[in-house]
């Protein structure tokens, strides 16, 4: 009887504990890779991006005609991962995207590669760019980082606003370089119209 006793004891405890669990697990929940500012509106730089969603690499792409470089680059583009889920669920973007431009040097000589590029260890630029729309007028916003945490929003009239807004496929994204997605932007209809007139063989 007293075994019995102590065995309901032990087993009332154990649940009374799993409940405990239970509960805190629910009041704190896994944070979100959501973007962060300081107090004057600067962007804090997400230090665990390359743990996110690789979309792609590029390599020497310029948007500028005539725009020559001496050197080579690897763009390297990371999202993360929850609104990649709902970019594959909807073909585009939820609010609080956050896309990482990661760029790097690019070298040939090594002792064992004859042919090609590789990238560096040097980083030699990042980009931010973020979709928050009860911050930005225009939803989306570009922030350039060096070595530093934070960063402050490029002003609106840079050059790279327009031009995503002019020519990117999906929400002022260049989803058109991003071969995972594009097919699915093309199945649930979200491609922009800009990108259409720019690219009609898209829409087939």
């Amino acid at each position: 009887m007293l075994r019995i006793g102590v065995l309901l004891s032990i087993s009332l405890a154990l649940l009374l504990l799993g409940s405990v669990f239970s509960t805190t697990n629910r009041a704190n929940p896994p944070s979100a890779n959501l973007p962060e500012y300081t107090a004057d509106g600067q962007l804090k730089f997400p230090a665990n991006y390359r743990e996110w969603v690789y979309l792609s690499t590029g390599i020497d792409m310029n948007y500028q005609p005539n725009a020559g470089m001496n050197h080579s680059m690897f763009d390297n583009v990371f999202v993360n991962p929850e609104s990649y889920k709902y970019f594959v669920a909807n073909g585009t973007w939820p609010d609080k995207t956050i896309l990482v431009l990661e760029v790097r040097g690019a070298e040939s000589k090594s002792a064992i590669n004859k042919a090609g590029h590789y990238q560096t260890t040097e980083v030699m630029g990042r980009e931010v760019h973020v979709k928050d729309e009860s911050r930005f007028p225009g939803k989306w916003a570009f922030f350039g980082f060096d070595d530093a945490p934070t960063a402050k929003m490029f002003p609106v009239e840079m050059e790279c606003y327009s031009c995503h807004t002019q020519h990117t496929a999906v929400d002022t994204t260049f989803v058109q370089f991003y071969p995972t997605l594009i097919e699915i932007a093309k199945k649930k209809g979200t491609l922009s119209a800009a990108y259409l007139k720019e690219e009609p063989s898209a829409a087939k």
